[in-house]
């Protein structure tokens, strides 16, 4: 398997010109995460006013559930745009994104 460098990772798209695969779906993911965000606030008062831990738990579990539809969102777009279209282009480049997305889904199953 091919080591993907953590730079990679992290390259910055107006630096490569091709904007992220997610930007058709850029709005959905931030709604998706300001809901999250709401409900992180609404659990952390949860706890401060010490309501029963079974209601906090059914709230976390929630806001995990809402992070990995988030998670799936993007790698359904990394799979359909950067794997999709560098495994046409160019075969090593395809090797690469494949390895990458084996990394990413390994990181996003990590419980």
């Amino acid at each position: 398997m091919t080591t993907i460098p953590d730079h990679a990772h992290t390259a910055d798209p107006v630096a490569n010109a091709t904007p992220p695969g997610y930007t058709d779906h850029k709005d959905d993911h931030l709604s998706r995460l300001h809901k999250v965000e709401g409900q992180i606030r609404g659990i952390t008062r949860m706890v401060d006013t010490e309501r029963y831990c079974i209601d906090i738990l059914t709230q976390i579990s929630a806001v995990t559930h809402a992070l990995h539809e988030v998670a799936l969102g993007l790698l359904d777009d990394h799979i359909r745009h950067c794997v999709l279209d560098a495994v046409r282009t160019d075969e090593a480049e395809g090797d690469a994104k494949l390895d990458e997305l084996t990394l990413a889904l390994r990181r996003t199953l990590r419980l």
